[in-house]
């Protein structure tokens, strides 16, 4: 037998092995137990991949992002296994891997209840336990189909074999060129158990599982289609130890003490309600105070930096998106037309820039008047399908933070390192502190403009974001076709990451609308356009915000900023008072003159997570003092009227959480 030369490659490291003829990946990584596959030239392959002359072979960890879609995607096809043991006439859909975990799409006569899952996931323990093996096989098209002749939607992706997408998770099945089954084998008599369509690759055995619970069911469309029929999806969670496992149900129940739905609800911010249909959310007073508050503080850092305020419709007629070229590939995310005026088609605007570049050129621009920074809270509409509206974060309306500068070329650099500063700066004003940055840049496939201009478009952007001294994420070919953008990521209090603001270059509306300025020479020039949205929408801040403080909204985002909490009904009018003052001094504080008892009101307000409680009894009034109580339940006494007050506006005014 004949041998073959293969390179081990670890990060930087490069190790030239000599091996027998037929030596698989499982044997060049023996002993390693945390190695699930190997990536060779840049394809990851099975630990029962026999490794050829000359190739590079890569050990893949189960605790690396390949290595833990390897993991729950394995973990998916057990649970397919469990489904169909238990509900025999289960067919099947898809089953990829998603962020932290995975989930499978059946189509069932009825959906499944609790009892269903936990009888699943404990079928699958005890496959997991049988060890059973995975084994890929090539197969043909003619082949595959008489194999699953009665898996109706394995039929339909084998149809669609090369040119499946990642939208719908279809590429985790039938992506490649070649068509391949996964069997799945018993551990001690080698008969077949299961098998499924699949790319792959898997870990060995059933055994390399190490831990998993499923979560949670739902419906869902077959393919993400609302033509299409409609299956039970039901989603679980795999990690590479059972204490991961734990440490990730553990986040997933602070993330739901969390959840600003729920905190919508419970402290009467906003709802969301069937009257007016889905995405379309209502600010109550106390949400309406926060994001007045937002949007307020927003404004006048917007006319510190130069900006200048426009307001556009909410709707325009259809020749302004022909114009801007979003009917042509954006009219699935826009509301259907109305038709007025005898039959032209109005739309609700999904974006604001199409109505700033005509106020741009309502009259000749001359170089003296750029950069013109035009800022607007504009409300948009985008119809996003059913499935993936959530609370504020994926909603159907909502309102942009909305600006778009227009300068020259020579003020490129400048003005995209002036915005990335200011967007970082009034992020932290509202509390938000651990960044990195992600820069998008072209797709050599799908572009408009030339090369020379990219590159030095690009070449600027990355040299803002260094200079910014934060962590910058390359994502090549992420960019939208009109231009690279730098996206601002944030980490919330609990770890979660939110894309926050963007800074995209266009070099397309500029065209489309041609744009003009007059030059220094006085030849017309072609303006750079920059879209910048600080907070991507309002509404979904104002969630982020919620999620990240947990609802303990700092003094100066409070709804209401401190409680008078009087010891008896003689007290009521002192404490009126008190308000009365706080209300001069800009300040939001109310009394609670209810007929609840003292411990009761302190506890209602509690709830309701009230910065300050002002607390009055007898002293206090012959005494013009009050009693400060904080969140945390301490308490100050004899604190003189003035004090109070003063103490209540120093934290408002240097935004500090209390």
């Amino acid at each position: 037998m004949s041998d073959v030369r293969v390179i081990i490659q670890r990060d930087s490291e490069r190790d030239e092995r000599v091996v027998a003829t037929g030596t698989t990946a499982a044997e060049l990584f023996a002993g390693e137990r945390t190695i699930v596959a190997a990536r060779v030239a840049g394809e990851l392959k099975d630990l029962a991949y026999e490794v050829q002359d000359g190739e590079t072979v890569e050990p893949v960890e189960i605790s690396s992002p390949d290595g833990l879609d390897i993991l729950r995607h394995s973990t998916a096809h057990v649970m397919a296994q469990a489904v169909q043991e238990l509900f025999p006439e289960a067919k099947l859909g898809i089953g990829p891997p998603v962020r932290d975990g995975f989930y499978y799409d059946f189509d069932v006569a009825k959906p499944f209840t609790p009892d269903d899952l936990k009888a699943v996931e404990k079928k699958m323990q005890e496959i997991q336990k049988r060890g059973q093996r995975f084994a890929r096989r090539v197969v043909t098209d003619e082949a595959a189909r008489e194999e699953l002749a009665n898996e109706p939607y394995k039929l339909e992706l084998i149809g669609i074999k090369g040119s499946a997408s990642s939208d719908d998770g279809a590429n985790v099945e039938v992506g490649g060129g070649e068509l391949t089954i996964y069997d799945n084998f018993d551990a001690k008599t080698g008969d077949l158990c299961w098998k499924d369509l699949c790319r792959g690759p898997h870990l060995p055995t059933t055994r390399n599982i190490p831990a998993f619970k499923l979560m949670r069911n739902a419906a869902a469309y077959w393919r993400g289609s609302e033509k299409n029929p409609m299956l039970q999806r039901i989603y679980g969670t795999a990690w590479p130890s059972k204490e991961e496992l734990k440490a990730h149900l553990d986040f997933l129940v602070e993330a739901e003490k969390r959840d600003h739905r729920k905190l919508g609800t419970e402290l009467d911010l906003f709802s969301v309600q069937d009257e007016i249909g889905s995405g379309l959310a209502v600010f109550h007073p106390r949400g309406g105070v926060i994001r007045r508050t937002m949007e307020d503080y927003s404004r006048k850092r917007h006319e510190e930096e130069g900006y200048e305020f426009v307001y556009t419709p909410h709707a325009t007629k259809g020749t302004l998106f022909e114009k801007s070229g979003h009917l042509d590939w954006y009219a699935e995310g826009m509301y259907p037309p109305m038709q007025l005026d005898g039959g032209t088609d109005y739309y609700l605007k999904p974006m604001n820039c199409p109505m700033h570049n005509l106020i741009f050129d309502a009259r000749g621009r001359s170089y003296r008047e750029l950069p013109l920074r035009l800022f607007e809270f504009g409300t948009v509409y985008r119809y996003e399908k059913s499935g993936v509206v959530h609370g504020l974060t994926r909603s159907r309306g909502f309102t942009q933070d909305d600006a778009h500068i227009y300068c020259t070329k020579e003020q490129m650099a400048e003005e995209l390192d002036r915005t990335l500063t200011f967007v970082l700066n009034l992020l932290r004003d509202y509390g938000l502190t651990d960044f990195y940055l992600e820069l998008s840049t072209k797709d050599p496939e799908k572009f408009v403009g030339s090369d020379e201009i990219w590159e030095e478009a690009t070449a600027t952007l990355q040299q803002v974001a260094e200079k910014q001294g934060l962590p910058l994420v390359p994502d090549p070919g992420g960019a939208a076709f009109y231009g690279p953008k730098i996206s601002v990521q944030c980490r919330d209090a609990i770890g979660r990451t939110w894309q926050m603001s963007t800074v995209q270059l266009d070099f397309n509306l500029p065209e489309r609308f041609n744009l003009e300025y007059t030059g220094p020479d006085g030849t017309k020039q072609r303006p750079v356009m920059i879209h910048r949205a600080l907070f991507g929408s309002i509404e979904r801040f104002f969630a982020v915000l919620l999620e990240h403080y947990a609802g303990v909204m700092p003094p100066w985002l409070a709804p209401v900023q401190a409680v008078g909490i009087p010891i008896g009904d003689s007290h009521v009018e002192y404490l009126q008072e008190f308000a009365a003052e706080a209300k001069k001094k800009g300040l939001r504080v109310e009394v609670d003159a209810s007929s609840d008892r003292m411990q009761k009101k302190i506890r209602n307000q509690q709830k309701l997570k009230v910065p300050f409680m002002i607390i009055v009894g007898d002293e206090d009034m012959a005494a013009g003092t009050v009693s400060f109580r904080y969140r945390d339940g301490s308490q100050e006494n004899g604190v003189p009227r003035d004090q109070a007050l003063a103490k209540i506006a120093d934290v408002v005014e240097r935004r500090v959480q209390v």
